[in-house]
């Protein structure tokens, strides 16, 4: 199968696009390098294009496909810039799904939980969004507009709206970076790991190795969809410390800070994960426990920040 992957220098984008190879698809990437990273396409074989997906003209010069998963968007909640995030996230997407209706290809797309906003409940693909920041309605856009077409496609659109990421990749992403890497960060230097008070905060946290798993399973999905990827098991920030202290073979106590984020932050996911084993037939392998341990002794060792 040949695989258009946008956004493939970036932390989900690039797992995706070497999986892909992996299992002996040939792939192309396409990826403006504002956000993602060259290292992250180290060992990749495929072509790589440099270009902006909110230009379409390039989709225009490229040979047939068998499919495309959209990954290419700007994931800092915290940008100010309303009008890029809009701009990238949603006008990018609607050149893809164009791009992919008018050629009756399949189409897989990177959502987002932070569609859902606050809660304290699981989250199921069928209640009401209430997103809380400009990022979460950009993808929110998305999904809309998918829902639109996804009767009418000749292909299936699945939309993924991934949890909590964290994994090999986001090295780049600096203060939007998962809390298990900037902790691991801290920790590291022997420092005492900052979360807001008072680390009972609860999340999703899926690690990017099952993400990427999951998002290539959606490729072979029989009908359209917009579904939840998560583990859906919710846990704590103090958990995360927990975790890394025993991997790291340390006994730091977490420092506490108020939250500055706090009217448009999430202290809640946990992801709804029926639709996801029935529509892909499979679900998240890593527990938190697995998926750290993984993540530092297979792929932090040794780093050099």
């Amino acid at each position: 199968m040949r695989v258009l992957v946008t956004g493939g220098a970036g932390f989900i984008g690039s797992q995706v696009a070497k999986l892909l190879e992996v299992e002996g698809d040939k792939v192309v990437v396409v990826d403006d390098f504002s956000h993602g990273n060259y290292k992250n396409l180290s060992g990749l074989r495929g072509e790589v294009i440099c270009h902006d997906i909110r230009d379409n003209s390039i989709l225009k010069k490229l040979p047939r496909f068998d499919a495309v998963i959209h990954e290419a968007a700007v994931t800092d909640t915290t940008l100010t810039d309303n009008s890029l995030m809009v701009s990238v996230n949603f006008n990018g997407f609607n050149n893809v799904l164009e791009y992919c209706l008018s050629k009756k290809i399949r189409l897989v797309y990177a959502s987002s939980a932070g569609v859902y906003g606050s809660g304290s409940s699981v989250m199921k693909e069928s209640q009401e969004p209430t997103p809380h920041n400009t990022y979460a309605y950009s993808k929110l856009l998305c999904d809309l507009k998918a829902a639109k077409f996804m009767k009418q496609s000749a292909k299936p659109i699945v939309g993924l709206r991934y949890f909590n990421v964290y994994g090999p990749g986001e090295y780049h992403k600096g203060a939007s970076a998962s809390m298990i890497y900037q902790l691991y960060q801290q920790m590291l230097q022997n420092k005492q790991p900052r979360i807001f008070k008072y680390g009972e905060q609860k999340r999703d946290f899926i690690y990017v190795k099952d993400v990427a798993r999951l998002t290539v399973a959606a490729l072979k999905a029989k009908r359209s969809a917009i579904i939840n990827v998560g583990t859906g098991q919710a846990r704590s920030f103090n958990d995360i410390v927990t975790i890394l202290n025993r991997v790291l073979e340390k006994d730091l106590d977490a420092a506490y800070f108020d939250n500055p984020y706090a009217s448009v932050y999430q202290n809640f996911t946990q992801a709804d994960t029926a639709l996801l084993k029935s529509t892909l037939k499979s679900q998240a392998h890593y527990s938190l426990e697995e998926g750290i341990q993984d993540y530092v002794k297979k792929h932090l060792a040794g780093r050099t920040f």
